[in-house]
């Protein structure tokens, strides 16, 4: 009994569904392209198709946020509004606007 207590804390974390409708989705998509996610970062339908930062294609698929934080889209929504420690440069946007593209990252 105590090994699979133990082994079942090795699970990777839990990814959150998404939640949201498709227009949230779609004003997310709408964020990320006018702030330019897509100069540093390859995006489901947004060009440029940047290489500089991680692929962010199936996003949702992922356990962690920049290996820190786990995949939720509460979390990412935080992340993508402070990103200090990482490489990623903190990007103005507001606090809907982080929620949007959240929600879009996690709608592929």
């Amino acid at each position: 009994m105590t090994a699979v207590l133990l082994l079942a804390a090795c699970d990777k974390p839990e990814i959150a569904p998404n939640a949201t409708g498709g227009e949230v989705a779609a004003r997310g998509k709408t964020a990320a392209e006018r702030l330019g996610c897509g100069a540093c970062h390859a995006m489901p339908g947004i060009w440029p198709q940047g290489t500089t930062g991680p692929s962010l294609e199936r996003f949702a698929q992922r356990g962690m946020i920049a290996g820190r934080y786990p995949n939720r889209p509460d979390n990412l929504a935080a992340f993508l509004r402070n990103s200090s420690g990482t490489a990623m440069p903190t990007v103005p946007m507001t606090a809907a606007q982080a929620d949007d593209i959240a929600a879009f990252l996690h709608g592929q």
